[in-house]
């Protein structure tokens, strides 16, 4: 486990490094499903999905972690260093810069306001590093859902991009935004 929270009215949130061999059939489970269609893996196999997360695994500058809420699995959490990604060839990338990618897949107990619960705790996950600050995010413009969720957690948008497999929204929050929209939340995460 990498990270630890406890929110209120939702449960313990774990952060835990995806293990491709033991995670690749769930996450392959969760990135064909038709709603999730933006995250680009539709027609993967399991083992085209084990290949690309043994990759992401060996590399020092990409993560990727299994979000569990009461040790159920609910998403899949993605950071990576914007000037070692494709994105960072498509903006002025800053120093403090961390990107990230969010995919949520909750069971129907955690259906309802799962996202708004756990978003400040991965933005406190990324800002535990004293470098980081500002998050960056490239989602699919057709991606009306996410674009209204980065807007209302405090996101500033940035231009348009071509990405190789798709045309994105740049959207950026700063440590000093996150900071004065949630103030001390009065929880003891775990970093380990």
């Amino acid at each position: 486990m990498i990270y630890q929270e406890k929110i209120s009215g939702l449960g313990e949130l774990s952060l835990v490094t995806v293990a491709p061999d033991r995670h690749a059939e769930l996450l392959h489970g969760w990135v064909t499903q038709p709603r999730n269609s933006f995250w680009g893996m539709g027609g993967h196999t399991v083992e085209q999905v084990h290949e690309i997360y043994a990759f992401i695994d060996s590399l020092p500058t990409h993560h990727a972690y299994l979000i569990t809420v009461d040790d159920e699995p609910v998403g899949l959490f993605q950071t990576y260093q914007p000037g070692a990604d494709p994105v960072g060839e498509r903006y002025p990338v800053q120093p403090g810069d961390i990107g990230m990618h969010l995919l949520l897949n909750p069971g129907r107990r955690y259906a309802r306001g799962l996202t708004t619960a756990i978003g400040p705790a991965l933005a406190r996950f990324l800002f535990r590093d004293p470098a980081a600050q500002r998050i960056v995010v490239e989602p699919d413009v057709r991606n009306q859902l996410a674009l209204r969720r980065l807007e209302s957690e405090g996101f500033t948008f940035g231009s348009e991009i071509d990405m190789p497999d798709k045309r994105a929204q740049l959207a950026f929050l700063t440590r000093a935004r996150f900071e004065a929209d949630h103030p001390d939340p009065g929880v003891s995460p775990s970093i380990r």
